[in-house]
C-alpha cells in the first residue's frame, strides 16, 4: 500500500490570484503539442509550415477548453445543467470531457481544412500524434488533484488517497494507468508509425481505436462519477458507452484506408507491368 503523496493543487499563489498544477498542465500539452508539429512540418515533405502550425494550435486551445467543457456537462452532468444553465460557465467547480474536447477538434479540423485546403483527415493525420502527450499532461494534473480514483485493490501500488469519499482504502491509481496507456503509449505508437508518409487517415484510426481501447480497459478499474454510477449492465460506464464508437469507427477507418491504398496499387486484370529489354 503507498499514501498519497499530498500535492498543493496550487502550484503559484499571487495575492487572489492561484495559477493551479491542473491548468499548467494544460499549458504543457499545448506546448509539447506545439513543438511536435513545427518539429514535423521542418521537414521538406511535410506540406506544413510553422507559421500553419501555429493557427492550427491556437484553434486547437479554443477546441479542446469549449468542447470538453460542453462534453462534461452534457455528459456527466446534463441534470445539472437542466437545474442550473450557468453550471456551463462555473469551470472553477472543474470538470472536463476528452471525448467533448474530441468532438471540438473536430469542428477544429473541419474548420481548419476548409480554411487552408486541406481534407478533414489530413488535418487530424497531422494533430493526432500530437495529442497523446497532452492527455499525459491532463492525467498528472488529475493524480495531482487526488479525482478520478479508481476502485479498491490489494495490489502493492495500491494507493489510499486523501479524499474522504476514497475512505482509507488501498485504491488503483488510475489516473497513472490512464497517463501511461493513453499518453506515453499512444504517443509512441502514433509518432513512430507517422514517421513515414501513411495512407490518409490510417493515423487518425490508429488514435481513435488505441485511445478508446485504452479508456476502454482502464474504466473497468476506474469508479465511475457518482452522479452516474454504471450505466449499462451493472458494469458499463459513460466512459466506456463513449469510447466504445471511437474503437469502431477507428478500426473501419484504418482498415479503409489501408484496404483503399493496397487496391489502387494493383494492377488491373490482364494488364501487366510494362518493361523494357535490355539489347544485346
Amino acid at each position: 500500500m503507498i499514501v498519497f503523496p499530498v500535492i498543493d493543487p496550487v502550484a503559484v499563489q499571487i495575492g487572489p490570484l492561484s495559477v493551479r498544477w491542473y491548468g499548467l498542465m494544460y499549458l504543457l500539452g499545448f506546448t509539447a503539442a506545439w513543438l511536435l508539429g513545427r518539429h514535423r512540418a521542418a521537414r521538406p515533405e511535410s506540406g506544413w509550415t510553422p507559421a500553419l502550425v501555429d493557427d492550427l494550435i491556437t484553434y486547437c486551445v479554443l477546441g479542446v477548453v469549449v468542447g470538453g467543457r460542453v462534453g462534461y456537462v452534457l455528459f456527466y452532468d446534463f441534470m445539472g445543467l437542466v437545474h442550473d444553465p450557468l453550471l456551463l460557465f462555473k469551470v472553477w467547480q472543474g470538470g472536463m470531457s476528452f471525448h467533448g474536447g474530441a468532438l471540438g477538434m473536430c469542428a477544429v479540423f473541419w474548420y481548419f481544412g476548409k480554411k487552408t485546403g486541406r481534407t478533414f483527415l489530413a488535418v487530424s493525420d497531422f494533430t493526432s500524434p500530437l495529442a497523446p502527450l497532452g492527455l499525459f499532461a491532463g492525467r498528472i494534473g488529475n493524480f495531482i488533484n487526488a479525482e478520478l480514483w479508481g476502485k479498491p485493490t490489494d495490489l502493492p501500488w495500491g494507493m489510499v488517497f486523501p479524499d474522504p469519499r476514497a475512505g482509507s482504502l488501498p485504491r488503483h491509481p488510475s489516473q497513472l494507468y490512464e497517463a501511461g496507456l493513453e499518453g506515453l503509449a499512444l504517443f509512441a505508437i502514433l509518432w513512430l508509425y507517422s514517421g513515414r508518409p501513411r495512407p490518409t487517415g490510417t493515423v487518425t484510426g490508429l488514435f481513435l481505436g488505441f485511445y478508446g481501447l485504452f479508456r476502454f480497459t482502464v474504466e473497468f478499474v476506474r469508479v465511475p462519477d457518482a452522479q452516474l454510477g454504471y450505466l449499462l449492465f451493472g458494469w458499463m460506464t459513460m466512459g466506456q458507452i463513449l469510447s466504445l464508437p471511437m474503437i469502431l469507427i477507428g478500426a473501419a477507418l484504418y482498415l479503409t484506408a489501408s484496404k483503399n491504398v493496397f487496391a489502387a496499387s494493383r494492377p488491373l486484370p490482364g494488364k501487366k507491368k510494362s518493361g523494357r529489354k535490355n539489347k544485346a
